[in-house]
């Protein structure tokens, strides 16, 4: 803790809800005497997939309250934007006692749903203790995640012993679930939420206004950079501008305390910079770096895109899921750092859905073939939202799997 508060010093990020994360939370979320459904999503990523069960949960048990918490400022920014059928939405608190007691005072769970692995041992115990039913959802754990939580599994088996469902992406997902002390009984491979989750959005007023001087431009959408990642776009961008003079460049880097450094990376590799926020109604004519320093458009972004890399994966950061551009119909590449969406990125390439490059120089080289040949990239666009199409499902099982909790 003393690490996060001096971390945040600056930027206020760990500061703003502090109070809330000790467990005192807004008036507005007060359960009203009534047993509730508390769904935890960590960030931007597993509130995308938490969204899709509130509805569901809702008119499946329409007397019970559906809460929503985050950690991340983003995932919460996010909810606000997205989530609109719960009846409350919260910070996640600290995992001691004290502000797991005061949380579960006002929710009063009857089922806590955790999105993807997060493996709280004060949260499940305690709202255990208390009747409370515990399920991962769209559960996954990465090989990199495994060999992490190996070195503790004499201490994590009897927490995962209190988990009542596994509900897994995949059975690579659940079998290493189970290596990890999970009752082998109650884990099931049910698909990934994500795909179900996914509609191409309509670009808003706004967006089409932005982008409605570009023309006939190329236009590259860079989603979800890490550090070091954006120098290396920034050199690929200029060897791509070598043979697309038009050319037209987007950047939208992953993490919001980065909005403000992005533009100064930009203006040192000799291009200009301009901030979306800065342009507000304004078109932007395709010269300048466009930053994308706002939450929630990128996935609207993607439908302006000739071409898409995601980011995260050319830094060895885990890489980013490419569920949203393919759904536009986008052809997407991605560097050789795809560890945390391993299975999704394996079934993509399997079908030419996909392409992965393994350095900056085969980024340039992929990304202008993809320019030049429109048949080749309307091919892998197709064959990528195809393949979403045919996933969809997981949230039925999911939410039968919940039920049986509940009822």
């Amino acid at each position: 803790m003393p690490f996060y508060l001096w971390k945040g010093r600056g930027t206020g990020k760990y500061l703003s809800n502090f109070r809330e994360r000790l467990g005192s939370l807004p008036g507005v979320v007060d359960a009203h005497g009534r047993a509730s459904i508390w769904i935890h999503a960590v960030s931007v990523g597993e509130v995308l997939a938490a969204r899709t069960l509130v509805g569901p949960l809702k008119q499946r048990f329409p007397a019970m309250n559906v809460f929503v918490s985050t950690t991340t400022l983003t995932g919460q920014a996010i909810a606000r934007s997205s989530v609109k059928d719960a009846d409350g939405l919260f910070y996640a608190p600290f995992d001691f006692r004290s502000s797991v007691r005061r949380v579960l005072d006002v929710v009063r769970p009857r089922l806590l749903v955790l999105v993807e692995t997060e493996i709280w041992p004060n949260l499940i115990h305690e709202a255990r203790l208390r009747g409370t039913r515990v399920a991962i959802v769209n559960g996954r754990v990465s090989p990199r995640s495994y060999g992490r939580y190996h070195w503790i599994r004499t201490f994590l088996k009897p927490v995962l012993e209190q988990i009542d469902v596994f509900a897994m992406q995949a059975e690579p997902h659940a079998e290493r679930i189970r290596q990890l002390g999970a009752p082998a009984g109650r884990v099931r491979a049910l698909g990934n939420l994500k795909f179900d989750a996914l509609e191409a959005p309509a670009p808003s007023a706004a967006l089409q206004q932005l982008f409605a001087a570009i023309g006939s431009r190329p236009v590259w959408i860079v989603g979800s950079t890490v550090d070091s990642e954006e120098p290396q776009v920034l050199a690929a961008f200029l060897r791509l501008r070598e043979s697309l003079p038009d050319a037209a460049l987007v950047i939208a880097p992953r993490h919001p305390e980065r909005f403000g450094l992005v533009p100064a990376l930009v203006e040192a590799a000799g291009l200009t910079a301009v901030r979306r926020s800065a342009l507000g109604a304004s078109a932007w004519d395709g010269r300048s770096v466009l930053v994308l320093d706002t939450l929630g458009e990128l996935a609207q972004v993607y439908s302006f895109a000739t071409a898409v890399f995601v980011g995260g994966s050319l830094a060895p950061a885990g890489g980013h899921n490419v569920l949203e551009p393919a759904v536009a119909g986008k052809a997407v590449v991605v560097g050789p750092h795809m560890e945390n969406f391993q299975e999704i990125a394996d079934q993509f390439l399997g079908e030419q859905a996909l392409v992965q490059v393994d350095s900056a120089e085969a980024l340039t080289r992929e990304t202008l073939a993809l320019f030049q040949d429109v048949d080749r990239r309307s091919a892998v666009g197709q064959r990528a939202r195809a393949l979403v199409a045919r996933n969809r499902g997981a949230l039925e099982r999911t939410v039968e799997a919940l039920a049986e909790l509940v009822a």
